[in-house]
C-alpha cells in the first residue's frame, strides 16, 4: 500500500486504509463453515459473522445516518429491546446474507466518501458536529480494532492468524 499511497491525498489514503481494514476482517472469515462463523468465541456470545454484522451497522451509522444518507443499520428498537441486537446473527440470517448486508453498507459508505469533501460536517449520534475526515478516521480506528478481535477469535477457532494471505 505504501509504494502507491505514500503521496497520495488525504482523502484516498484515508480511504485506502479503511478499506485495507475491511479486507482484514473478511479475510479472517475466508474458509470458515456456518457453524464456526457463528460460534460464539467470547463471554458476550460475540462471533465472527456478528463482528462483521455490527460492522455493517457502523458504517451505516457513521457515513449514512450521520451524513443524512440513506442507513440500513440496525433499527433503534431493536437495539432498545436487545443492546446486543447489531451483533446477533438469528438462526433464520444466513451467512451469506450477513457478508451481503456488509457489502451493501461498504458500497452505501462508499458513496457517501465520493460525494463529500473531507470538510463536510455531519451530526454524530451523540449531537457533536463531526467532519468527513474525522469519521473516516474513526471508522478506520473501530474497523481495525475488530479487525484485531477477528484475528484472535479466529485464532481461537482453528489456530489461524495473521493480518491478511501471504503475499
Amino acid at each position: 500500500m505504501t509504494s502507491v499511497l505514500g503521496t497520495a491525498g488525504e482523502k484516498r489514503i484515508l480511504v485506502a486504509a479503511l478499506e485495507e481494514q475491511r479486507q482484514a476482517v473478511l479475510w479472517r472469515l475466508e474458509g470458515l463453515d456456518d457453524e464456526r462463523l457463528r460460534r460464539p468465541v467470547v463471554g458476550s456470545g460475540a462471533s465472527l459473522l456478528g463482528l462483521v454484522k455490527h460492522l455493517a451497522s457502523l458504517e451505516y451509522v457513521w457515513l449514512g445516518r450521520v451524513f443524512e444518507r440513506p442507513s440500513d443499520e440496525v433499527p433503534a428498537e431493536a437495539l432498545a429491546q436487545d443492546p446486543q441486537a447489531e451483533w446477533r446473527v438469528h438462526p433464520w440470517e444466513t451467512a451469506g446474507g450477513v457478508l451481503s448486508y456488509y457489502e451493501r453498507a461498504r458500497a452505501a459508505s462508499d458513496a457517501v466518501v465520493a460525494g463529500l469533501k473531507l470538510t463536510d460536517r455531519g451530526t454524530a449520534p451523540g449531537g457533536d458536529a463531526v467532519s468527513l475526515r474525522w469519521v473516516l478516521v474513526h471508522l478506520v480506528g473501530l474497523t481495525a480494532g475488530h479487525a484485531g478481535r477477528a484475528d484472535l477469535a479466529r485464532e481461537q477457532l482453528d489456530g489461524r492468524t495473521g493480518e491478511r494471505p501471504a503475499a
